[in-house]
């Protein structure tokens, strides 16, 4: 089979993450999570305090903080799958907390931000072999990956999949809390200037609202081998 590029788009908690690790690991293509590298910049500002009271961003300072702004991947070999690092520290678990997913959006919109994490994501898939999923994989960060997949779901759906990930983790969690969360950030992604939240014209969709993970898996496996044995 050929090496390709496959770009995974799609709304906030869809479970795109969880599909792009299964099916790198089941190839053996290396795996980047691009909205983890957003978190870990949201992360940041949130440590330095560059959120003011109204929630807006001191985006100068942010500006002058991210050539010290260092995110890299490392497997796992308990969990099977790669963890973030913030400038060499673990921080996996304190990225998907809510205070993170509550700040990352407008974080994202920021045209220095996703100019510098773009740079950074388009040097790891140079030698393709790569599975990477965001918001702009197929649009902006490999408009000519050779398979591109674009995921929805319902948003009461997504929150419930957020809730429960947060419970079966201990960490606190409101439904509905979550399920405006949710709305939010797909209004946000959609709507910012910068690389907005969009279906690349040759992606192919997927709801899978009413899929259970091995479903959606072999779903993509499949459409894997459909483009790797063209």
């Amino acid at each position: 089979m050929k090496k390709i590029t496959i770009a995974i788009d799609g709304l906030s908690s869809c479970g795109k993450s969880t599909m792009a690790k299964d099916l790198a690991k089941e190839i053996g293509y290396v795996y980047v999570d691009t909205g983890a590298m957003y978190r870990a910049v949201t992360l940041h500002a949130l440590r330095k305090g560059l959120f003011n009271a109204d929630g807006t961003i001191r985006t100068a300072e942010l500006e002058a903080e991210m050539p010290a702004i260092s995110i890299s991947f490392k497997f796992n070999s308990q969990t099977g799958r790669p963890d973030t690092y913030l400038n060499g520290e673990l921080v996996e678990q304190e990225i998907r907390s809510l205070e993170v997913s509550s700040r990352v959006s407008p974080i994202a919109t920021l045209p220095f931000v996703r100019k510098a994490l773009v740079a950074q994501q388009q040097k790891m898939g140079e030698d393709k072999g790569i599975v990477m999923d965001g918001r702009d994989i197929g649009t902006v960060v490999f408009p000519y990956a050779e398979l591109k997949v674009f995921v929805t779901a319902s948003a009461e759906v997504r929150a419930q999949r957020r809730f429960d990930e947060l419970k079966a983790k201990g960490m606190e969690a409101d439904f509905d809390d979550i399920l405006k969360n949710v709305q939010e950030r797909d209004y946000i992604d959609s709507h910012r200037e910068t690389s907005p939240l969009r279906k690349a014209d040759d992606a192919i969709e997927l709801d899978n609202s009413h899929l259970t993970i091995e479903q959606q898996n072999q779903w993509l496996l499949d459409r894997y081998r459909e483009v790797a044995t063209e």
